[in-house]
């Protein structure tokens, strides 16, 4: 599953041992500032319970599976990264594959 953590650091502090938490969970990818996609066979609780030491009680951390519909801007390299995980983990063999070059804007 790939899962969607996004998360606003409250303290001023060194975070390189939650990124790194982060890095260890799964492959991951980092589009955006302060969210990551994270291709993993964690549960966001095994996420949070991961990351959990290494954040300060102020900050503020959302984890959620990304589902079958989603959209967005991102570059290209985003788009099929995204597209080859989730397509990988299909079980319905009546899903049709979208090639990732035929994704302009997302899904």
């Amino acid at each position: 599953m790939i899962l969607l953590i996004t998360y606003d650091l409250k303290v001023v502090r060194d975070y390189t041992p939650f990124y790194e938490a982060l890095k260890s969970q799964g492959q991951w990818w980092h589009y955006i500032t302060s969210t990551w996609l994270l291709d993993t066979l964690k549960t966001p609780d095994d996420i949070l319970a991961a990351v959990r030491p290494h954040l300060s009680p102020q900050d503020f951390l959302f984890i959620t599976e990304i589902g079958i519909r989603y959209q967005g801007l991102l570059p290209q390299e985003a788009w099929v990264w995204i597209n080859m995980r989730l397509n990988a983990q299909t079980i319905n063999p009546f899903l049709p594959f979208v090639p990732p070059n035929s994704l302009q804007q997302g899904k």
